[in-house]
Order: structure tokens, then sequence, then C-alpha cells
């Protein structure tokens, strides 16, 4: 069944520079590890296409179920650099949770279940 992050996740994001950075944090640990295995750096830079311009690096946070992306060159030369370009990278976590996703019944089950 196909949902959206934002059915199964909470979202943080912030920009530095030309970069921005994405938090997902999710509602339980059954999500988590399927995201580790489900949410890598060619969908977000897919989903993102058009933003961002440079790779897209992920770090795991096993010990609070959440996923941190690194946009590089998504800003257009940063939030306070361009007077064209107004990017902010605070927008990209509501972004990000917007992609669509194909989970298991057994994982929709339990979105809401602590783990």
């Amino acid at each position: 069944m196909m949902v959206k992050l934002f059915d199964i996740a909470y979202a943080r994001s912030g920009d530095k520079g030309s970069d921005s950075n994405v938090g997902i944090i999710f509602k339980n640990r059954d999500l988590y590890l399927w995201a580790l295995d489900n949410l890598d750096t060619e969908k977000v830079k897919c989903h993102f296409r058009g933003i961002v311009k440079g790779e897209v690096i992920r770090y795991e946070l096993n010990n609070i179920n959440a996923l941190n992306f690194i946009l590089k060159d998504s800003l257009g030369g940063g939030g306070s650099e361009s007077l064209i370009n107004d990017a902010q990278g605070k927008t990209h976590g509501q972004a990000l949770l917007k992609m669509e996703v194909e989970l298991s019944e057994d994982l929709i089950k339990g979105i809401n279940e602590q783990s």
C-alpha cells in the first residue's frame, strides 16, 4: 500500500550555505528498519530532482530511529546569498514528507505502535 512519509515519520530541516539537511524521524523501530533498506540517497535525490545539484549523503541515527540526509548544492548558493533564488532549507523537511512509499500491511497496522 502506498503512503506518504508524512504518515510514518516526522521531519526537521535546515540550511548551511548552499546545502540543506533533512532529518527524518520514524514513528517506531520497525518503520526505521524498513527505511534503512528502502529510503536511500538515490530515491531522495530523485524526489528533489531539479533542486539538488550535488550529491545526497545519508547518515543513520540508530539510537533515535532517524535518518539525516545532506542535500549538497540544493539552495542555489544559500538562503542568504542569493537575491534571485529565495531557497530555504527549512522547507525541505516538509517536502520530503510528501514522498510516497510502499509499505506492507503489517507495517501500516503498526504505524502508531511504539517500539
